[in-house]
């Protein structure tokens, strides 16, 4: 499931190619997908300009001209690819569609074409009172100004489960799932199965440092899913090749060469050093 550094990147690349573009076309091929009639979703969307691209935790906010806003979670299985039809193949052709299931298709200006999968995901046309309720029930994300070393820790004031249990809840910090969250204890040097109260009250300024660390770093690597969002998008899925212990189980510890192990926690996966994570 994409998670921050996914999602900022693809808001960024999205930004810069639909920001000030009105909507052509609208085609939906799963109305489970949207939250509207899927006649009145087409009428509502078909004119409408994007005014820009906003990142809220793992969902993507397009803000419309008309004031209403389209809410995109793209949960497990979901994907974005954007063709463009200034780029064509060798042949001489436009680009083809993906070859997943596609359930939601925009098109823009130029013949470009946003197709959107959404296996468990969604795509919700909102007003802004809508759209605030929603996104209220999250938590701060990681880089939100307001969410001091102070701050942060106190988000975890309440919680009594494992650090990753409480790292993924979308209602204590926004954004972070499975891979960041055990990417974040590895550079922390906790164990992501350490009981919160357990952590050592130093331990959580470190914590807060290594998450801002981890998470710009995937970001400027386009995260770790090979989902590239262009056909000529060289950089998704980078972070996939920088990852240091997230799906490493069983190989040498980049750090001190010890075995990485796997193991679950609450049905989750979970990766991590023995060697180089023993502060809980």
């Amino acid at each position: 499931m994409p998670e921050y550094p996914e999602m900022e990147h693809y808001r960024r690349l999205l930004a810069g190619r639909i920001a000030g573009q009105p909507i052509t076309k609208v085609l939906v091929t799963r109305p489970k997908s949207i939250n509207v009639p899927v006649e009145t979703f087409e009428q509502e969307l078909v004119g409408r300009t994007v005014w820009f691209v906003e990142r809220r935790g793992k969902m993507i906010l397009f803000h419309l001209d008309n004031g209403k806003r389209l809410l995109l979670h793209l949960m497990l299985g979901g994907l974005i690819r954007y063709e463009s039809h200034t780029l064509l193949t060798e042949e001489g052709l436009p680009p083809e569609r993906p070859e997943r299931t596609v359930q939601v298709t925009i098109g823009f200006p130029a013949g470009d074409l946003c197709f959107i999968g959404l296996r468990l995901g969604y795509l919700h046309l909102l007003t802004v009172k809508e759209a605030n309720a929603r996104l209220a029930e999250l938590g701060p994300d990681p880089f939100d100004p307001r969410l001091t070393p102070e701050a942060f820790k106190d988000r975890f004031k309440s919680k009594r489960g494992s650090f990753k249990t409480a790292f993924v809840d979308q209602h204590v910090i926004a954004g972070i799932g499975n891979c960041y969250a055990d990417e974040i204890a590895f550079e922390a040097g906790i164990r992501p199965d350490a009981r919160i109260n357990a952590i050592e009250p130093d331990s959580w300024e470190r914590i807060y440092r290594a998450m801002h660390a981890v998470l710009n770093d995937a970001v400027a690597h386009g995260g770790y899913m090979e989902l590239p969002l262009t056909a000529d998008d060289t950089v998704t899925g980078g972070y996939n090749d920088h990852c240091r212990v997230y799906d490493r189980g069983g190989e040498a510890c980049p750090r001190c060469g010890a075995e990485i192990v796997q193991t679950e926690l609450n049905s989750r996966k979970l990766f991590y050093c023995p060697s180089c994570q023993k502060d809980r």
